[in-house]
């Protein structure tokens, strides 16, 4: 299905066509590939059977590699845009780390000027509206100097930070710091958080929400660890997945993710139950190329596996926007001129205007 969609989370080096890597490796002389043909290479990105966080993040070494030259930054960004405008997407908001991207010397600020270069010309083609998000990497001691970087490139799109990469023994409160710079600089915040932390998932989660600021919560599935679930439904809150609930902290789930590295099946996955039991669910791709998915595709797993019928997907794409980092006109702008009308048109029981 391919409705207006809002998208909250999505990283630029999860969503690189398996075409532009091969033509990059050439044109730049990377031979650390591991096959010359488009098809092969694309099922080999494809992570879905993974199972664990680490094994999946394995794979964005290949994708990182041939992101190093501003042409690649550019061609990447564009594509990215206009692959997601392709797909119905109407706002997106794409994260990276500009660390990770400047072993041929370009600077962690050029990076960010390359990127922001590309999704501007996708976005004057498409009509698209963007946001950037930062990444820290957990992983290492760079998130203060990240918080600076993004607090200081909000000329060019920046419109919050985020703390990424795997996540079992690395809390977020170990980036305090950094978390209180990007807010005391007027960014917006989202946490990886209970995605895959196991027994310190609802723990990290707790952190990030109450102790970190976060806004939005980057996965957050495993706060499911902290109901009591009967029959598929939950029937009981702990009590941080209570304040999840109470405060409507978004969460960006992505079914085709979450699949890939907790070895869940479809039905299992708790899209459906957080939903029911009224938790700001949002539904989003992560890693395009890694998960092997769309945002169409989000909205059909949703669809087959977890009972969301149009009123419901509606919904979820308003509690999305609600959510993005972007101002109020950009809002009222999307909803009114192309989200509501053709959610209508599908029957959807919506409101017409934004406020």
């Amino acid at each position: 299905m391919s409705l207006p969609s809002v998208l909250l989370h999505d990283h630029l080096d999860g969503g690189v066509r398996a075409s532009s890597a091969l033509e990059l490796a050439d044109s730049f002389g990377y031979q650390g590939l591991p096959f010359d043909n488009e098809q092969e290479l694309a099922s080999w990105f494809d992570q879905s059977e993974s199972g664990s966080l680490e094994t999946y993040l394995e794979a964005f070494e290949q994708t990182i590699a041939v992101m190093q030259h501003r042409e690649a930054l550019q061609r990447v960004a564009y594509e990215a845009v206009i692959d997601l405008a392709a797909d119905g997407v109407v706002y997106a908001e794409i994260r990276f780390c500009p660390d990770l991207h400047t072993r041929a010397g370009l600077s962690a600020r050029q990076v960010i000027e390359h990127v922001a270069a590309g999704l501007s010309t996708g976005e004057s083609e498409t009509g698209m509206k963007l946001g950037l998000i930062v990444d820290a990497l957990r992983q290492f001691d760079t998130s203060m100097r990240m918080a600076r970087l993004a607090a200081s490139s909000r000329d060019l799109g920046v419109v919050g930070f985020d703390l990424a990469g795997p996540e079992a023994g690395y809390p977020p409160t170990d980036h305090l710091a950094a978390f209180r710079h990007a807010r005391e600089s007027g960014l917006r915040l989202t946490i990886h958080a209970g995605e895959a932390a196991g027994a310190k998932g609802v723990s990290y989660i707790a952190a990030a929400m109450d102790v970190c600021g976060a806004e939005r919560l980057g996965h957050g599935h495993e706060v499911i660890n902290d109901c009591v679930v009967e029959d598929g439904q939950i029937v009981k809150l702990g009590p941080v997945a209570r304040r999840v609930r109470d405060r409507q902290i978004a969460l960006e789930m992505s079914t085709s993710s979450g699949l890939a590295t907790t070895r869940m099946e479809p039905e299992t996955y708790p899209l459906g139950a957080l939903y029911r039991a009224g938790f700001n669910v949002t539904l989003n791709t992560d890693n395009r190329l890694m998960s092997n998915t769309a945002m169409s595709a989000e909205f059909d797993l949703a669809r087959k596996y977890h009972g969301f019928d149009i009123d419901d997907l509606a919904l979820t794409t308003r509690r999305s926007l609600e959510a993005a980092f972007c101002d109020h006109e950009t809002k009222v702008e999307l909803w009114e001129g192309t989200i509501a009308p053709s959610y209508i048109a599908e029957g959807a029981k919506v409101r017409e205007t934004w406020i």
